[in-house]
């Protein structure tokens, strides 16, 4: 199983299914972002636009995604001061420029983008900045690659992301080989890259020998990046956090900490009541994330659930699999 949306892409764009075996078959797992941003989160979102005095920016990927009723692309189409922007920093300009409006900034992605979103926090706090606020949904992968196996989706090794490690480094893996008795390799994104992942993991399960091992070394370190971590870690802690079509994993993610509570969004409007929140009726997003079933097994993909007219996360995302299969794979569907 791949964990990472990149991977999910380069996988399919270069065809490397169709170069395995048949007794060697690829997993896409909970590693789009987008994908695993639950429904209450969008509503949030949604309840911050509709806030007197509030402009919310957003990522691209995040504008399409489904909340319970509507979406922040309609709402934006509708008036609401909601502005795409490229990065966390672009959102800190924004306030710097409207010091009268309140600036909210939903941040999601794990490990990778977590440290922008602290050192943006980071930098309002030390610039004195009152009017900056983030909506954290932000979370770590150990937790759901661990979810997942006790789960019981049948895994007999992990491509690890790439990404994700950059950051963090290889060692977050390591209680997954020990606990678990699985392989992880640490993956980049070119076609040869996926196929030596492969390689590795294979020679691991025919020689019975489950290990950590690093085939993207030209990016990834063992300790990762020291000091993207360790802002990450001054301003976030980890906390129990609901992953869209799996559930709530204990402390798979981060919150504010209390010394920065002043950033945190949720303190400037009335949240949703935290309630389950269902998938779209036909939508199987949830075990396509979990690994159980492919896009082609939803009766939506294609017809009713297109990139343009998403029902589901996995469709808006450009990492997400749904989106990566109606890419490349919907003629074969």
């Amino acid at each position: 199983m791949e964990v990472c949306g990149g991977h999910t892409t380069s996988i399919h764009k270069f065809g490397i299914p169709s170069l395995l075996p048949d007794n060697i078959k690829l997993l896409s797992g909970p590693g789009c972002p987008v994908c695993v941003t639950s429904r209450y989160f969008i509503d949030d979102a949604l309840e911050c636009s509709r806030t007197e005095n509030i402009i919310l920016t957003t990522l691209g990927d995040l504008i399409r995604v489904p909340g319970t009723e509507t979406s922040l692309y309609k709402e934006k189409s509708a008036g609401r001061d909601i502005r795409i922007v490229y990065s966390v920093l672009d959102a800190l300009q924004i306030a710097k420029d409207n010091k009268d409006k309140k600036i909210v900034f939903p941040g999601i992605g794990f490990e990778t983008t977590a440290p922008l979103s602290a050192a943006a926090i980071h930098q309002a706090q030390e610039t004195g900045l009152d009017n900056f606020y983030i909506l954290s949904a932000h979370k770590i992968m150990p937790p759901v690659m661990k979810a997942l196996i006790t789960e019981g989706v049948k895994i007999n090794g992990y491509i690890c992301p790439g990404h994700v490690s950059v950051i963090t480094g290889t060692e977050i893996y390591k209680s997954i080989v020990e606990d678990y008795k699985l392989g992880c390799v640490v993956s980049g994104f070119e076609a040869l890259d996926i196929l030596q992942s492969i390689y590795m993991l294979v020679n691991q399960i025919e020689k019975n020998q489950p290990a950590l091992e690093n085939q993207y070394t030209r990016a990834v370190k063992k300790k990762g990046n020291k000091k993207a971590l360790a802002m990450m870690n001054k301003v976030f802690e980890t906390s129990d956090d609901w992953w869209r079509g799996i559930g709530t994993i204990p402390g798979s993610g981060l919150s504010l900490k209390s010394e920065f509570k002043s950033f945190d969004a949720r303190q400037i409007f009335n949240p949703v009541e935290r309630t389950e929140s269902e998938e779209e009726k036909g939508c199987i997003c949830g075990e396509i994330l979990k690994g159980f079933k492919t896009p082609a097994d939803c009766p939506l993909f294609s017809h009713l659930c297109t990139p343009v007219n998403p029902v589901g996360a996995c469709m808006v995302s450009g990492e997400g699999s749904c989106a990566t299969w109606y890419k490349y794979k919907r003629e074969a569907v």
